[in-house]
């Protein structure tokens, strides 16, 4: 059960730390960041923000994992991104200066840390390795998204599914895939119904195992085979 505070939890003790834009922020750098932050415990399907918003400042994930989707004319959510521990949500949309593109909202339990604008923007003024992380990432992800919308556009929902059950055994890192079909079924941009027949014909083929709702990857290799990586 996570703590239902982040008062205890400080950005050089933080685990997330390593793995975010911040992980080689020395120690008085490291000690300005805990100063400037406030830290929360956010329920399951609890918004960070909204389609539309202005952005306030930025979301840093200490523990849990964030959807970033957006909605189509009838409401429908389509999933982009899954973000995990480490991972910094909400900072693109400062630089270009307009309200948010897409959504986010917690998929389960989260404690995450919370930055301002202002604070975020002097950081990345000050501080040049900051910066230069925030070009890299940027570029990253220019490239993930293409070959995510790629995959997405020109495969059949059989390879989607596949595809995305391989991104996710990596978002998870190892342990079971635990999104509802609901969820699943945004990310990979299909009917529930027809993501539930799937995950049957994959379960029959070996691919995975289910548990309840939880997902555990058997043959990660004969899902990229399937998916035609």
């Amino acid at each position: 059960m996570l703590e239902k505070s982040h008062k205890h939890v400080t950005c050089a003790t933080c685990g997330a730390k390593k793995d975010s834009l911040f992980g080689s922020f020395c120690g008085a750098e490291t000690s300005n960041l805990d100063e400037h932050k406030t830290c929360n415990y956010y329920k399951k399907n609890q918004p960070l923000f909204i389609e539309g918003s202005l952005p306030r400042g930025v979301f840093c994930i200490n523990e849990g994992k964030v959807k970033i989707f957006t909605r189509g004319e009838e409401g429908k959510e389509q999933i982009i991104h899954i973000a995990k521990q480490g991972e910094i949500v909400g900072f693109r949309a400062m630089f270009s200066g307009e309200a948010y593109k897409v959504a986010a909202t917690t998929l389960e339990e989260c404690n995450i840390c919370f930055i301002n604008k202002t604070d975020f923007l002097d950081m990345v003024d000050t501080n040049q390795v900051l910066r230069n992380g925030i070009m890299r990432e940027l570029s990253k992800e220019l490239a993930d998204r293409a070959t995510f919308i790629t995959n997405m556009a020109q495969k059949s929902v059989r390879e989607r599914l596949a595809f995305a059950l391989a991104m996710l055994d990596d978002i998870y890192e190892g342990e079971m895939i635990n999104l509802t079909r609901e969820d699943m079924a945004n990310f990979v941009g299909t009917a529930t119904e027809t993501l539930i027949r799937l995950l049957k014909d994959f379960k029959d083929d070996n691919l995975i195992e289910t548990h309840a709702r939880k997902i555990e990857i058997l043959d990660k290799k004969g899902l990229l085979d399937l998916a035609g990586l």
